[in-house]
């Protein structure tokens, strides 16, 4: 039977949350439905019931990663006026680098690199998703005229790339005022050479 998540139900919605503060917890890699329906207090005939199967259920999960990613990023969008790379960057890596968003962003290194070894099934298209998001929020956050050039791209490609490259070290190392005085160098490099705010 296929998953029910067009209009999803009470029941579906408060296990969903519940199977996403599991996973924030234990992580995907060994991800068995037994333990987690017993640890969300529900069965593995139900959780079938209600996501088709395990990868119905990953996949649900995953969404429900990308969600509070793309909040975080809607918060960036919300201004008329462009905020700036470097401004956007620098409000990102705040977030990254605190300490209670650290389940999420190890979850979401998980899901990213099961993605790009895994790429068929639950996985499939995750990395993909999350360069074109954050692209596109950092893209939202330039003035048009940079935005729309070639300099605007390179600009937010290698922005993305710091950021990506930082919060994967933080996650190993815990490192974060190294880290984080690394991504104000690469900030300030975008404000003295470009004039960004």
């Amino acid at each position: 039977m296929p998953p029910r998540t067009a209009n999803p139900s009470a029941r579906h919605t408060e296990l969903l949350e519940a199977a996403y503060a599991y996973v924030l917890v234990h992580g995907l890699a060994d991800l068995s439905l037994r333990p987690l329906a017993e640890a969300v207090g529900s069965s593995t005939r139900v959780l079938m019931f209600l996501f088709g199967n395990k990868d119905g259920l990953v996949r649900a999960l995953l969404a429900r990663a990308r969600a509070d990613e793309l909040g975080l990023l809607a918060e960036l969008g919300g201004s008329e006026r462009p905020v700036g790379l470097a401004a956007a960057a620098e409000r990102v890596w705040a977030w990254l680098a605190a300490d209670e968003h650290r389940p999420l962003l190890r979850l979401w290194a998980e899901a990213y690199a099961r993605s790009l070894v895994e790429p068929e099934g639950a996985w499939a298209g995750f990395a993909r998703s999350t360069v074109d998001d954050w692209t596109d929020v950092l893209a939202a956050c330039q003035p048009q005229a940079e935005r729309d050039s070639e300099d605007g791209a390179v600009r937010r490609t290698l922005t993305l790339a710091v950021l990506r490259g930082a919060l994967l070290d933080l996650l190993a190392t815990d490192d974060e005022g190294r880290l984080t005085a690394a991504v104000h160098r690469h900030l300030a490099f975008l404000r003295s050479g470009h004039g960004d705010g």
